[in-house]
């Protein structure tokens, strides 16, 4: 790990080229090969590169917006920009070219270096709307040439030339890059992060490199992480997670990112990486073991038995052996053979079997398919943060972890919990400012230096917190009953069945959901039981499989009403939607966090119908087509009751 003198990116970027010349420092698969990077390449690359930008007019506090999937040449990019003194603003590489008018104009974006012809389009396209708000994206460079050769627009250059021109420049200036790496300070800002924007104009969050560099060594110091370890680098980088993960926490341990070919890679990818360190959010996971079980569900019944029994033995053991705790040498015995038969090679299908630490978060994960990954072997645990606060606030030690909480307070943080149930954090992560937003700021930091973080939690008896959902999100049925929508919505996920789900209740009498179902999952669902359907309107309108999402909800609800709190909030109907929520309808953020305002404006029709108590209710709605094109889908959807359990039923059924 690099020494604390290393106060900025740039510098530990030059320390580790010094330090560690040869060593990988990034890949990426092209054309199938794996290609790799070392620290000094890395190093020489983002020089010319840094250069080339300055030989353009890019200079100290100007803004770089950043487009694509997970690439050497983007990281480069905003390791270049940050060399420059400049700050480097990732923007979602899937947002569609409206949604990146604000972003682009709010962070006064004159440069911008894109994966391909794809995001170079999408920036062509709102040249116009930027003009009318007076911005101009004077530089467009692209990094993949493909596509773009008949092109002729002044702003276009490819990331090849710029690096020539970058070169040049170098020759010609050759202490200017060193200079200005120099003249970079620790509390510069070294990143711009939008938020999700789930209750209005997204804010840009401004992080230090001390902030950041802070924040990426206590995680790696906490997790043991080293140059010797793997990442593959998959989510967005316009995720703050990502930005810790595979660039602050690799850029401070100097371990290597590994890039995926493509989106459609990832998993065969991750099974030749076979990277140490991994996160996933929870509907990764989700996937991954629905897939599994798809497989199981299809083998023949001998393997299935095998698989069955092992389970059986990992859900005795599995997590205390993880843990180190005592273990009866029979069953340890019996989880040797499950290991030998079915946990490892599982684990090496799953591109898990080299993993040392594996984390999850952005929305909770349900306690069982924690202990699945868990009592396999894989050292899967979960944090809570948010992009204020460098992704993390609280980490699960190993040993320590705990399925229905995120762990203590990370190394560096502070949390309390203020009087009105809201967590406050404060520690070495926090942001540095909202871009442009002083009001902002000070509406989110409070006097004594704490972030209000907007998310309701509880410490229990050994320092862990608990979140229960978003402060302004908990409310009160009409008879006073608790209401948690986010609670129940992540419960109501934990089944592979249901991909997405969104409850309604405040000020009613009750509580109503919509059920998006996981297609793939349902389907080979249906397909086991001889069920013909089209599609996913046809699928979902599935008497059968109404009513097998039906079984789902009431054992929800017979969950629900063990709990003292939310016993009360039980789901007393719901629909199956006839569309998938998508965030390009504007229903889901980019991160993919429901927007429940928004749908219950949307699908007002549907909220009245289901408190109506209407035995169904025909619905019309606009869609948006990857390709830009908009239509309509329409379905008449069956709206059903479920049954709810007084608490003392519940309680009796559950313990029989």
């Amino acid at each position: 790990m690099q020494e604390p003198s290393a106060t900025t990116f740039p510098r530990l970027l030059l320390a580790h080229a010094q330090q560690r010349p040869e060593s990988p420092a990034y890949r990426e698969k092209d054309l199938g090969i794996w290609q790799t990077y070392s620290w000094a390449q890395t190093a020489q690359e983002v020089r010319a590169l840094a250069c080339g930008l300055a030989a353009l007019g890019f200079a100290r506090g100007m803004n770089l917006a950043v487009v694509g999937d997970n690439r050497p040449r983007l990281y480069w990019a905003m390791s270049a920009a940050q060399a420059m003194g400049g700050v480097p603003v990732p923007l979602y590489q899937d947002a569609i070219a409206g949604e990146m008018i604000y972003v682009l104009n709010d962070a006064e974006i004159d440069f911008a270096i894109v994966e391909d012809q794809e995001q170079v389009d999408k920036l062509l396209e709102v040249e116009e709307q930027l003009a009318a708000q007076g911005r101009k994206v004077r530089h467009i460079i692209y990094e993949d040439p493909r596509g773009l050769r008949d092109y002729d627009h002044p702003a276009l250059m490819s990331y090849q030339r710029l690096q020539e021109i970058g070169r040049e420049f170098d020759r010609a200036n050759p202490g200017y890059f060193d200079a200005a790496v120099a003249a970079g300070e620790p509390d510069d800002t070294a990143i711009i992060l939008y938020t999700s924007g789930t209750t209005g104009k997204p804010k840009g969050v401004c992080h230090s490199h001390r902030g950041l560099i802070g924040a990426a060594r206590n995680g790696c110091a906490f997790d043991g992480l080293s140059a010797s370890d793997d990442v593959l680098s998959y989510l967005p980088m316009a995720w703050v997670g990502d930005n810790l993960f595979s660039y602050a926490q690799a850029m401070v341990a100097g371990f290597t990112v590994n890039c995926p070919e493509s989106r459609e890679t990832v998993m065969t990818d991750l099974r030749e990486i076979g990277p140490t360190y991994y996160f996933a959010p929870p509907r990764i996971y989700e996937n991954l073991l629905t897939q599994v079980m798809i497989r199981m569900e299809d083998a023949g019944w001998i393997k299935r038995k095998l698989f069955h029994w092992a389970m059986g033995v990992a859900r005795r053991c599995g997590t205390d052996i993880l843990d180190g705790n005592p273990v009866p040498l029979a069953e340890r015995l019996r989880y040797a053979a499950g290991e030998a038969l079915i946990f490892g090679p599982l684990r090496n299908v799953l591109g898990m079997s080299r993993i040392r630490v594996g984390y999850t978060a952005g929305e909770a994960i349900g306690p069982d398919l924690f202990r699945f990954y868990r009592s396999i072997g894989v050292n899967l645990k979960q944090f809570y943060g948010q992009t204020e606060t460098c992704a993390y606030v609280c980490l699960q030690p190993d040993g320590k972890v705990k399925f229905d909480s995120v762990g203590p307070a990370a190394p560096g943080m502070e949390i309390r919990i203020a009087e009105n149930g809201e967590v406050l954090v404060r520690g070495v992560g926090l942001l540095k400012a909202y871009y442009k937003r002083d009001d902002a700021t000070r509406e989110a930091i409070n006097d004594q230096g704490y972030f209000m973080t907007g998310d309701a939690g509880v410490i229990d008896a050994d320092g862990h917190l608990k979140i229960i959902d978003r402060a302004k999100d908990v409310g009160k049925l009409s008879d006073g009953a608790m209401f948690a929508p986010k609670y129940i919505e992540n419960k109501l996920k934990f089944f592979p069945y249901i991909k997405e789900a969104v409850a309604f209740g405040t000020g009613r009498d009750s509580v109503c959901a919509f059920i998006n179902i996981d297609f793939d999952a349902v389907g080979n669902w249906a397909e086991r039981r001889h069920l013909a359907y089209a599609g996913y309107i046809d699928l979902a309108a599935q008497p059968e499989v109404i009513a097998m999402i039906g079984e789902c909800v009431e054992q929800v609800n017979a969950d629900l009403c063990v709990d003292a709190m939310l016993a009360g909030s039980q789901v007393s109907r719901f629909l199956i939607l006839h569309k998938e929520l998508d965030p390009d309808d504007d229903e889901l953020t980019r991160t993919r966090k429901v927007r429940r305002g928004y749908i219950a404006e949307k699908y007002a029709s549907l909220v009245e119908a289901l408190y109506a108590g209407k035995p169904e209710q025909f619905i019309e709605t606009r869609v948006k087509f990857e390709d830009g094109r908009e239509g309509s889908v329409s379905a008449t959807l069956k709206l059903v009751d479920v049954k709810r359990f007084p608490p003392a039923t519940a309680g009796a059924k559950r313990a029989a």
